[in-house]
């Protein structure tokens, strides 16, 4: 349960920002980013700041520190650090306070991280610069921070170049300098969108750990509300750089009253539901630019569902609805029925749209399926080919079935082998043994030696959209090429044909001429899809498709997904870290670990005891959107070993949670390969324990992994 949090003046506040506005220097004139904005930061409190990008959260962190760039300034307001106004202040004033009783960790750790410089000289100078102090001891002292952060190895790691270290590592080391000088105010800004689930919960479990340890405030940005939900105590929710809603968490998530909030929420995709039992509810339209805001109307207006007149020709201003519960709407209590808790998985349920029942053929068999890469040598052994090659093992002996009209969710941590599986299968990597059989193709060649039909009949969508768009071709063209080259229709009726296919994934007619630039994020991997619906595939292989998402759009685009594969009989394998996100959109899933499938079935059996002892230590992780939650953890040590040199036996076993199960025999899962165990409609566990005593002991643990 969330502390209350009493956000009176008092004597341990560090951070109050009451009116700030901030505008950026255009030709076109100055244009309002932030407007408004007031909260407060007290130690050992975290207050979260949550919207879609482009609501100006991250231009209100960078108004704190003054990092608004040459063309950015703050016009209104006030912003004062332990009662003392730093806006105006100069740089060098600023510089004193950053990085010292102000921190600030970054969403990319390699942002605030020098390639060039080894951890420990970097770590050593914060505290050198701030603290006045000898080489000797600052070097001491960041060995002493890092073993704080859990890092394994600190002395080691001080050695070590930025780009030795792995993404969970490189956060950590960022975090150990954000907490070296003990500061009173720690910045977070999406500090854990790039990270695994699982390296995810324990960065979490860090700066819980650490807030209190420091009696630090701390301000979390983030677009994840399960995240908000665990570490905030509470939330200011912006939208269009103004507030709209301000509370304690727990009444933000019980009773929101604001429609922006509640269309934040009815976007979530949950462990409680999935495509054949609700449907997300996306919110319309997107974030007015800032240049776009009208002062004469609600903000919210063009996306809400409860619009009315007094709306459109009057603006909201932030008011006390119930004790300490702020919102900016006309009509909160109105809407939600006062002390009435909006139940969202209800909500959901109402918009269920049933599906064709799918074809059972089996469209897609892979058997012992391997990618493997020759490692570099580097030495001069290896130069004069006098040394033995090794092989980094990204798959190792997959097998799997996918059926027609149905949907293949494959999770796992980064490194697992999920991306190298769907590039082999797409072509982009060259098998190293094993089958593949699509229909009546074969997989296992490369992409340049495939058949036309074979490319026409399987597609693929990638996690970045503008990775893959032509910045310097309009959308029309760029959809209307692979309708041509794959002869899909005659040249007369190609752009007839886009069109339609713009139709099908909800974008209008006009976006036949725009270019990407014009386009949202998601606009543009809703072209993508399009583009990869114009040759009428068979199979479509989604990776990562919508991990860089506002959760709005996201909503958006997992709807659109579920409704061409109910529309062309579509059959999908998507790729995700986000279980919630696969438990939406999955018929089966595959969980898959150092290159290996180690679970495998059908959604509802995956997400129900028994586990596989990484599914549980991954469904355990999953940030749970209900603050009142009370979830068991099970946090897995290490990060995943090589796939150049894989541990013998049972591959998880070094970091496995469950070993002590097998009480006498717990060596065995470091000498034999495990023995598939075989449950009920064909859900599959790749373990030495046991179904009986894997089911037995997670009932006992209650492990919660529903909202």
């Amino acid at each position: 349960m969330k502390k209350e949090i009493d956000n009176s003046d008092h004597e341990d506040s560090v951070l109050n920002v009451t009116d700030l506005s901030v505008s950026y220097e255009t030709r076109k004139g100055d244009v309002q980013a932030i407007r408004g904005v007031s909260f407060k930061v007290h130690r050992n409190e975290t207050v979260g700041l949550v919207g879609e990008s482009g609501c100006g959260k991250s231009t209100t962190a960078f108004s704190i520190v003054g990092f608004l760039g040459r063309n950015g300034k703050v016009v209104g307001g006030s912003i004062q650090f332990q009662g003392q106004e730093i806006t105006g202040c100069s740089q060098n004033e600023l510089q004193k306070l950053r990085g010292n009783q102000i921190t600030m960790v970054y969403q990319d750790p390699m942002q605030a991280l020098n390639p060039s410089l080894r951890i420990g000289v970097q770590l050593a100078e914060a505290l050198i610069f701030h603290q006045k102090i000898g080489k000797e001891e600052a070097w001491d002292r960041s060995i002493e921070m890092l073993k704080r952060v859990n890092m394994p190895d600190a002395s080691r790691l001080m050695d070590r170049f930025p780009h030795q270290l792995s993404g969970g590592q490189q956060q950590r080391a960022v975090i150990a300098m954000a907490f070296l000088n003990n500061p009173l105010l720690l910045i977070m800004d999406e500090p854990t969108t790039s990270l695994d689930v699982t390296v995810e919960a324990s960065v979490l479990d860090l700066i819980d750990e650490l807030k209190r340890d420091f009696n630090t405030g701390i301000l979390y940005i983030t677009h994840n509300l399960g995240i908000i939900a665990r570490v905030s105590d509470t939330l200011s929710v912006m939208y269009a750089g103004e507030i709209v809603e301000q509370g304690n968490v727990v009444d933000l998530f019980d009773k929101p009253l604001h429609p922006y909030t509640q269309g934040l929420l009815r976007s979530l995709p949950r462990l409680t539901s999935s495509k054949h039992t609700a449907m997300l509810d996306s919110i319309p339209g997107s974030v007015p630019a800032p240049s776009e805001k009208r002062d004469y109307a609600c903000i919210f207006a063009p996306r809400c569902n409860y619009v009315k007149h007094k709306c459109r020709s009057n603006r909201p201003k932030l008011k006390e609805v119930e004790m300490r519960h702020f919102s900016s709407c006309f009509y909160p209590k109105e809407l939600f029925q006062s002390n009435r808790a909006v139940d969202f998985n209800a909500l959901n349920k109402s918009n269920h749209r049933e599906l064709t029942k799918p074809d059972t053929d089996d469209i897609l068999k892979i058997d012992n399926l391997r990618t493997y890469y020759k490692e570099e040598s580097k030495n001069i052994l290896g130069l004069l080919g006098l040394e033995k090659l090794r092989y980094i093992k990204a798959v190792d002996n997959v097998s799997l079935k996918v059926q027609a009209q149905r949907t293949l969710g494959i999770v796992g941590e980064s490194g697992c082998g999920k991306s190298t599986l769907v590039k082999t299968l797409i072509g982009l990597e060259k098998s190293s043994g094993g089958n593949a059989k699509f229909l009546e193709f074969d997989l296992t060649n490369p992409l340049k030696d495939r058949e036309l039909n074979l490319k026409k009949e399987i597609q693929m969508v990638f996690q970045n959209p503008d990775s893959t768009l032509n910045p310097s071709y309009s959308i029309g063209k760029q959809i209307g090429r692979r309708i041509k080259r794959f002869k899909i229709c005659p040249k007369n009726q190609i752009k007839s044909r886009v069109l339609k296919l713009l139709k099908a994934v909800h974008l209008d007619g006009y976006y036949y001429d725009r270019l990407p630039r014009q386009l949202s994020g998601g606009e543009k991997q809703r072209v993508s899809i399009a583009r990869a619906l114009a040759s009428q595939p068979k199979i479509i292989l989604c990776d990562e498709p919508v991990s860089a998402l506002d959760v709005s759009i996201q909503a958006g685009i997992l709807n659109l997904l579920r409704y061409l594969q109910n529309h062309f009989g579509t059959t999908i394998i998507f790729i995700s870290h986000d279980l919630s996100v696969v438990h939406f959109i999955a018929d089966d899933v595959a969980v898959m670990y150092l290159g290996q499938i180690v679970e495998i079935g059908p959604v509802e059996s995956i997400y129900s005891p028994p586990y596989h002892p990484y599914t549980e230590a991954l469904l355990s992780a999953v940030p749970i959107p209900d603050p009142k939650a009370n979830q068991h953890h099970i946090r897995l040590s290490g990060s995943v070993p090589s796939a150049l040199n894989p541990p013998k036996g049972c591959r998880f076993h070094t970091r496995c949670p469950r070993r002590s199960i097998l009480h006498d025999d717990g060596n065995i899962c470091e000498i034999e390969v495990p023995p598939w165990r075989l449950g009920k409609n064909g859900h599959a566990i790749f373990c030495h324990i046991a179904l009986e005593k894997l089911n037995k002991i997670m009932t006992t643990n209650n492990l919660s992994m529903s909202d």
